[in-house]
């Protein structure tokens, strides 16, 4: 997966912008998650609450080390198994990760993606990218590109074309540390 909407999708995000993008179950909304104005700016446009956090997606576990701590090997290796896949799960956050990702919690939750767009998005982009619902809180996920861009088309700097994976819902979130199934 490649060409001018993929590139256009990551000068987007250099720039702070927002990135409508297909997951393995529902539109994603995504940012840099480094960079404080454009998780601003998605939460306003989603109406979220800080507090809540946001999930990080990657193409590789490598792009998400940085934002947690690893915790034991046993641990570690059920989500190792469950990926690249649509299982999210919360892992220790990282000491320096920031309240804006994490929200009033001490984890922070990721993925290693196996859906070619978010993956590819992810590849070129070079890192770890929020990865929200693509629709204003407490409304029902998008399910199709003209649905987000008639939900959150103002506030979108780019939209990345393709297909949902099948999943048809957001991903599953397990706790890492207990295997506790926190969103089924």
């Amino acid at each position: 997966m490649g060409g001018r909407p993929l590139q256009a999708a990551v000068a987007a995000l250099a720039d702070g912008g927002l990135v409508a993008y297909p997951t393995e179950g529902v539109w994603g909304l995504g940012c840099d998650p480094a960079n404080p104005l454009a998780v601003d700016r998605l939460l306003a446009a989603k109406s979220r609450d800080v507090s809540k956090g946001l999930i990080l997606i990657a193409h590789d576990f490598e792009a998400l080390r940085p934002w947690v701590r690893i915790p034991p090997e046993d641990k570690l290796a059920a989500a190792m198994q469950s990926w690249p896949g649509p299982s999210t799960w919360l892992f220790p956050a990282a000491d320096d990760a920031p309240g804006w990702i994490t929200g009033d919690s001490d984890r922070i939750a990721v993925r290693v993606t196996a859906h070619p767009p978010a993956s590819a998005l992810c590849r070129a982009w070079g890192g770890a990218l929020v990865s929200t619902s693509a629709n204003r809180s407490g409304e029902p996920t998008a399910e199709t590109a003209t649905a987000v861009r008639l939900r959150l088309g103002r506030h979108l700097d780019a939209l990345l074309p393709g297909p949902l994976g099948g999943l048809g819902r957001p991903s599953p979130i397990r706790d890492v540390m207990t295997g506790y199934l926190v969103r089924p």
